[in-house]
């Protein structure tokens, strides 16, 4: 077996490859429709996904995961109770899906991707279908950094073993992170540093990773958290935009969350503070665990999508890292997101967001804010009429391409999360690929995403 030490740099043994790969396919570029789109999925032993979800109860040491699994990933369906008042909802295609479950759910999604081939020679792609997430949710406060990493140093073996890795060494592999990407970049064996060590393998630097934040290295992407709505039709998703469109919105904004207070960084207090102190142009969704029941509220899709549905605009602060899940609720609900940080989303999405922010979201500085230099009440008044009405159009046209939607279902009419993902990807692999041909440096910045 090859020796880490000496995985072939740019252009040893891999120009070769990347020619005959092109030599061997162009013939069938004008009559096939998935030229250039085809994807290889690796066929992993079970102990990298299956047997993970057969061991769902162990997957977290604060609740039980297996509910979040059902349904492709897409957890249990959520139902509204027949009631006078108006629907939150609309009747199909909605579920309480964990925030980390993207690996199932992407997973799931590529079973029936219309492009896959179970030949490798045809593929522009491999994808590599491990629940890293999963895996090192089991271990992630454990001390012993050896089991965080176990799995992962496992998988990188196997691939070496593949002939499919000598082909490119891996730079046309993918795999999806459901957790941040700063959670598999570990830098040290010290017990006290955080997460694994997947992503700063050797082998591993080849791959690109998907995950729900990037960590802006030039191998991970970041792809949209997965909300609530998981439609099966087209006219599913077309109804919803409409309905959000028409709604009736009575607070100006939101804040749907918890205070930091451990985080000498965090605003989210003085966020708090200001909604509070706004009267009723503001609506504060308090995300605590509620004594003697232990229930919060955040946990209920409706009560979280009714606070957004009511909203003009929805404050996004950073929490534990830049982004939230909650930015892409708040999309699906037709509420215009306000960031404090670029890193929360302009740095992040660059293949499903538009490059010009200001045509969807605010932007208030982070330290206009700590330093309570600014009224937000104030600032988001100040914006025109017919700029909100323009916003919230764009954020709805958004809607398509920041949901996962069913599977088993062809929405032929739009693009979904995962099949810009995967287009990005292609892409991706496709100009490294290209600098490989031409003995270049194949790193590929985040500045030529989506180029």
């Amino acid at each position: 077996m090859t020796k880490v030490e000496t995985l072939p740099s740019v252009g040893v043994n891999i120009t070769t490859n990347v020619t005959k790969f092109h030599d061997d396919h162009d013939h069938n570029n004008q009559r096939d429709s998935c030229f250039g789109r085809y994807v290889y999925v690796h066929n992993l032993p079970s102990k990298f996904n299956e047997e993970l979800l057969k061991n769902c109860s162990s997957l977290s040491d604060w609740f039980d995961f297996c509910p979040y699994l059902t349904n492709m990933g897409f957890g249990p369906r959520v139902t509204e109770k027949k009631a006078k008042r108006k629907r939150v909802l609309s009747k199909q295609g909605w579920f309480n899906t964990n925030q980390f479950s993207l690996e199932v759910i992407f997973h799931n999604k590529m079973k029936h991707y219309k492009c896959l081939t179970y030949d490798s020679s045809l593929a522009s792609a491999i994808f590599v279908p491990f629940y890293a997430g999963l895996d090192l949710g089991r271990f992630l406060w454990d001390s012993n950094t050896a089991m965080r990493d176990s799995l992962s140093k496992s998988l990188v073996n196997w691939l070496r073993q593949r002939p499919e890795w000598e082909n490119m060494w891996g730079r046309d592999h993918f795999l999806v992170g459901g957790r941040v990407s700063w959670d598999f970049r570990r830098q040290t064996d010290e017990k006290s540093d955080w997460g694994s060590k997947l992503m700063v393998l050797p082998e591993s630097k080849n791959m690109t990773l998907l995950t729900i934040e990037s960590s802006f290295s030039n191998n991970d992407v970041a792809i949209p958290y997965p909300t609530y709505f998981h439609p099966s039709k087209s006219n599913q998703v077309f109804d919803w935009q409409k309905r959000m469109r028409a709604t009736t919105r009575p607070y100006l904004f939101s804040f749907v969350g918890a205070p930091r207070p451990n985080m000498d960084d965090s605003i989210r207090g003085e966020i708090i503070k200001q909604c509070q102190s706004s009267g009723k142009l503001c609506k504060l969704l308090s995300c605590y665990n509620k004594a003697p029941t232990s229930t919060n509220l955040c946990d209920e899709p409706l009560n979280v999508m009714k606070v957004f549905e009511s909203s003009v605009f929805c404050l996004q602060p950073s929490g534990d890292s830049y982004t939230r899940r909650s930015t892409f609720d708040s999309i699906l609900a037709g509420c215009i997101p306000v960031f404090f940080n670029p890193n929360s989303a302009y740095k992040q999405y660059l293949l499903h967001f538009p490059g010009n922010q200001t045509r969807y979201s605010v932007m208030i500085p982070e330290s206009d804010v700590k330093q309570r230099r600014v009224s937000i009440a104030e600032t988001l008044q100040r914006v025109p009429q017919s700029q909100v009405f323009a916003m919230r159009e764009d954020v709805i046209k958004l809607i398509p391409r920041i949901i996962y939607a069913n599977p088993k279902s062809s929405l032929e009419r739009f693009e979904d999360a995962f099949d810009i993902a995967v287009k990005g990807v292609l892409e991706r692999v496709e100009k490294v690929r290209k600098k490989l041909k031409e003995g270049k440096d194949s790193s590929i910045g985040l500045s030529e995403l989506g180029s």
